[in-house]
Formats: C-alpha cells, structure tokens, sequence
C-alpha cells in the first residue's frame, strides 16, 4: 500500500529527494513518516508529518532534510540535502494513526565521502 522510491548514489553534500506513494486507500488523516535503517543496527525515526502539515524530525537531520505531504496525490516526501556518509541507509515510508501500522518497502540511499 505503501510504495517508496528515489533512493540512489549521490556523493557527500548532494541532494536526493525520496517519495512515498499509498496506493489503496487514503492515509490524508494519518500521520506519515520516514525511518533509516542500517545493516546490523536498530531502525531509526527521521521525520515524521501529521495531516495538519506539523513535522518533527531527528536531531541528525534538522536542517538539512525536509519532509511534505501531497494529500491530492496520496504522497509524502523527503527532500534530503547536504547529504553525509552517515545518511547511508534503507530508507523506509510508514502511515498510522496513533503508531505506525502500514509500512512500505525499502529505499536504498548511499552517500560515498
């Protein structure tokens, strides 16, 4: 139901922007959000939106990464700039009410230094 794309290669201090469409049904009254994941490691938050536009991000990202909504086009994205080594990782789209019950499937995003 959730459909994650625009991961890539990009060197350090570039830009990618990611896009997460639902298919299905509408999540325009959930919340949507984008976690990271490495290899061996825990899945973290990124950022998150709710359906009244109020974004909250991690402290690692502030600044640099920019989560939206297009609630006509059932898509939320995440405008990533000034990109580091250490953003390396899947980068997954999820939707929910009170916690994040649809997932979507992974996007691989590697920034070489």
């Amino acid at each position: 139901q959730l459909q994650a794309s625009g991961g890539g290669l990009v060197q350090a201090g570039g830009s990618l922007r990611l896009s997460c469409a639902a298919h299905g049904r509408t999540f325009s009254t959930h919340v949507m959000g984008w976690f990271r994941q490495v290899p061996g490691k825990e899945r973290e938050f990124v950022a998150q939106i709710s359906w009244s536009g109020s974004t909250s991000y991690a402290d690692s990202v502030k600044g640099r990464f920019t989560i939206y909504r297009d609630n006509a086009y059932n898509t939320v994205y995440l405008q990533m700039n000034i990109l580091k080594p250490e953003d390396t990782a899947v980068y997954y789209c999820a939707a929910g009410s009170s916690t994040f019950d649809y997932w979507g499937q992974g996007t691989l995003v590697t920034v070489s230094s």
